[in-house]
């Protein structure tokens, strides 16, 4: 299937937080009870559509743990946006998302589009951290916030529309050129065959005489 662009997004945040649960109720809309560490990076890709344009994601799910955090920071460079997870039902995670923050920052491109995400909604008896408090990080740090739960897939879809929303915003503003790979956005067939069609020689005919004689309404 065509698509108008290609957005790249990557996962971070500590081990344990859902990240692979995330991206799995995303791509194939189910979730695994039983918890599997990633090794490295896992990859899914999945076709959405934003103001009637097709939009392709694909989703890098890194590893949490330090040992992997070299392979990781290599997939920042290419990423357009970035979410980062922690569990609202362990206050580790939630102290641990400025790191995140910062190294993503660091080490991906400056037009890195950010949305901050607390997994686990589904387990309120054991919050450890309100909605307030992750609503005001993302505000002190200008970025998008969102409790999920990938089990039971509430706000799930929210996320990824709302961040590929935004990088397509970016782009109808100039704020960020789509051609430049480094800003982890490829321009898509059907965006070329839109562009080509709008500018078409034929679109640009003059009326024929026939035409003329007839007139044209405004």
């Amino acid at each position: 299937m065509s698509y108008s662009y290609l957005f790249k997004f990557i996962l971070i945040g500590d081990t344990g937080v859902g990240k692979s649960c995330l991206l799995l109720q995303f791509i194939d809309k189910r979730f695994r009870q039983k918890h599997e560490v990633t090794i490295g990076v896992e990859f899914g890709a999945r076709m959405i559509e934003i103001d009637g344009q097709n939009i392709k994601l694909q989703i890098w799910d890194t590893a949490g743990q330090e040992s992997f955090r070299s392979i990781t920071r290599s997939y920042y460079r290419s990423a357009a946006g970035a979410i980062i997870v922690y569990d609202i039902t362990k206050r580790e995670t939630f102290e641990n998302i400025s790191r995140w923050l910062e190294e993503a920052k660091q080490n991906g491109n400056p037009k890195l589009t950010f949305t901050l995400v607390g997994n686990k909604s589904d387990l309120e008896a054991d919050r450890q951290v309100s909605f307030e408090e992750g609503q005001e990080f993302a505000r002190n740090h200008g970025v998008d916030f969102v409790e999920v739960s990938a089990k039971t897939a509430n706000n799930v879809e929210e996320v990824f529309l709302k961040t590929a929303q935004q990088i397509l915003e970016k782009i109808n503003s100039n704020q960020i050129d789509p051609k430049n790979e480094s800003h982890g956005i490829k321009v898509g067939t059907e965006q070329g065959i839109k562009k080509s069609f709008i500018n078409s020689p034929q679109q640009l005919q003059p009326q024929t005489e026939a035409e003329d004689k007839q007139g044209t309404c405004c």
